[in-house]
Formats: structure tokens, C-alpha cells, sequence
């Protein structure tokens, strides 16, 4: 029985070894007798056992690296501490497997190479705007060279840039500088928009009030010449009807009548008005005074 068990177990170990179960998103390498055989898909794969081994394993999901602090050094001579992330992917595990020994490793020390020689490009005010334009070289220099490596580089980004202590100080105090200055600047623009209002707002209150005076102006003036009007039409009617009541009968006698009434309170005001009394030299003689007017008025009745 003991060797009965034993050559089972040996059956079991051996269909063990012979299945091999590769997860999704994964990558092995196969290797027989020492070769590179092949690189088993995801799902059940058959080997010889003793025969096939498998050498390396590989996730193919895409997988985030750390770039290690470091120093830079900008085009004006500006010592910076810059750190990154790089994304990258394996999408040959062969090449993953015999073309290098450690592609994360050599990632890595190739990104920082390359973000060092693009800062020496840049000014230190550049490198924080032009973060985009870095990332973008990163990128395409190491994935230019990480084909071979069996591996694509998605892309980078920088993570921190810090400048000294002393040129944070004197960024600090440019950037004070810069809004004292756009502060006065909103202050004056202020000082001038409501100078301007107001320059506006006297212009138009100037132009309203000469414009009332002038329209009261013609107002009054229209006013005297309807009253004017008014007088002259209510003078004439009344000369038109004192002529029509003196052609009518009796109209002679009340105008002798009224003549010779206006003719006496002439007088009476001027023996009211001073100590010295003056008499007309035919005074006597009324009736030739009162006949002298009448003689007019029947002058002009012909006219």
C-alpha cells in the first residue's frame, strides 16, 4: 500500500505541476530547458513538468512609479527640489524579461535625468508654468527609449517644485508688491469713474436747468403775448361797441355827458394833488368845450 500511495501522490504532483493557471491582466514567461518558450495567456495553460519553468511574472495593468526627490538647477542658476510620478505599462512581457534587468529602476533614473535637463532650460519664474511642456518631454523621451524595454509610458506629472527659502522670501514679497500696485491701481481707476460721474452728473443737472429756464422763458413770453393779444382783442371790441352805442340814438349826449365828467375829475385831482389851483381860461364855457369834443367825434364817425 505504501508505494501505491507514493506513486499517487507523485500522479497528483505531477498533474499539479503540468497546470498552470495565469490570472487576468498578467503575463508569464515560460521558459524550457533554460529557453525562452513562450508567454502563457491568462487562463489554464499545460507545461512538461521539470521540463518548462516559468522564469518571471508581469501585471500588465498600468502601474504608477515614484520619482524620488532631487535637485535641479534652472537656466538662471536656481537650485530647485523636484519630485514626480510616472505612469507606465508593460505591454511585452518578453522584452520586459530579457531586455532589461529592472525597467521600474531604469525608468526611474531616466525621468529624473530627463526632468534635470529640462529644468536647465527654464527660468525659475518658467518652471512653474510651464509644468505641462516638462512632463510632456519627460514623456517622450522615456518612452522613446522604453520600447525596447517591453514597456509604454503613459505619462508624468511633477508633483512639487521648491524653491530656497530665500527665493520663496523675495517671491513672497513680488507678489505683495504686485497687488499693493493693482490695489492702487482699482483705487485711482475708482477715483476716476466717480470724478467722471460727477463732472457728468453737473453737465446734465447745467443742461436740465437751462433748459427749464429757457422753457420758462418762452412760456412767459407766450404768456405777455396771449395777454397782450388778450388786451388789444378785449380794447378793440370795446372801441367797437362804444362806436356802435354812439351812432345809436342818445349816443351823442352821453358821450357830451361823459366828456364833460372826465373833464371835471382831471381837475379835482389836480386841485387834490397841490397847493395851487389851476383853472382852464374858458372854464365858463363849458358848452363850447363839450361841442369842440363832439365835433371830433362826429369828424371821425365820417372818416
Amino acid at each position: 500500500m505504501t508505494p501505491l500511495i507514493v506513486l499517487l501522490v507523485l500522479v497528483v504532483l505531477s498533474i499539479l505541476m503540468t497546470v498552470k493557471v495565469v490570472p487576468q491582466q498578467t503575463g508569464y514567461i515560460l521558459e524550457r530547458l533554460g529557453k525562452f518558450y513562450t508567454v502563457l495567456q491568462p487562463g489554464i495553460n499545460f507545461i512538461i513538468p521539470f521540463f518548462d519553468r516559468i522564469a518571471y511574472k508581469y501585471t500588465l495593468k498600468e502601474k504608477a512609479v515614484d520619482i524620488p526627490e532631487q535637485i535641479c538647477i534652472t537656466r538662471d542658476n536656481v537650485q530647485v527640489r523636484m519630485d514626480g510620478v510616472i505612469f507606465i505599462q508593460v505591454i511585452d512581457p518578453k522584452k520586459a524579461a530579457y531586455g532589461i534587468t529592472d525597467y521600474t529602476f531604469a525608468v526611474t533614473q531616466l525621468a529624473q535625468t530627463t526632468m534635470r535637463s529640462e529644468i536647465g532650460k527654464l527660468d525659475l519664474d518658467k518652471t512653474f508654468e510651464e509644468r505641462m511642456t516638462i512632463n510632456r518631454a519627460v514623456v517622450e523621451s522615456i518612452d522613446e527609449a522604453a520600447i525596447g524595454w517591453g514597456v509604454k509610458v503613459l505619462r508624468y506629472e511633477i508633483k512639487n517644485i521648491t524653491p530656497p527659502q530665500s527665493v520663496l522670501n523675495a517671491m513672497e514679497k513680488q507678489m505683495q508688491a504686485e497687488r499693493e500696485r493693482r490695489a492702487v491701481i482699482l483705487q485711482s481707476d475708482g477715483e476716476k469713474q466717480a470724478a467722471i460721474n460727477v463732472a457728468e452728473g453737473q453737465k446734465q443737472k447745467a443742461v436740465l436747468e437751462s433748459e427749464g429756464i429757457r422753457l420758462r422763458q418762452i412760456n412767459e413770453a407766450e404768456g405777455e403775448a396771449a395777454a397782450l393779444k388778450s388786451v388789444a382783442a378785449a380794447t378793440a371790441e370795446s372801441i367797437k361797441m362804444v362806436a356802435e352805442a354812439i351812432q345809436n340814438n342818445g349816443g351823442v349826449e352821453a358821450v357830451q355827458l361823459k366828456v364833460a365828467e372826465q373833464y371835471i375829475q382831471q381837475f379835482g385831482k389836480l386841485a387834490k394833488e397841490g397847493n395851487t389851483l389851476i383853472l382852464p381860461a374858458n372854464l365858463a364855457d363849458m358848452g363850447s368845450l363839450i361841442a369842440s369834443a363832439l365835433t371830433v367825434v362826429k369828424s371821425s364817425e365820417k372818416k
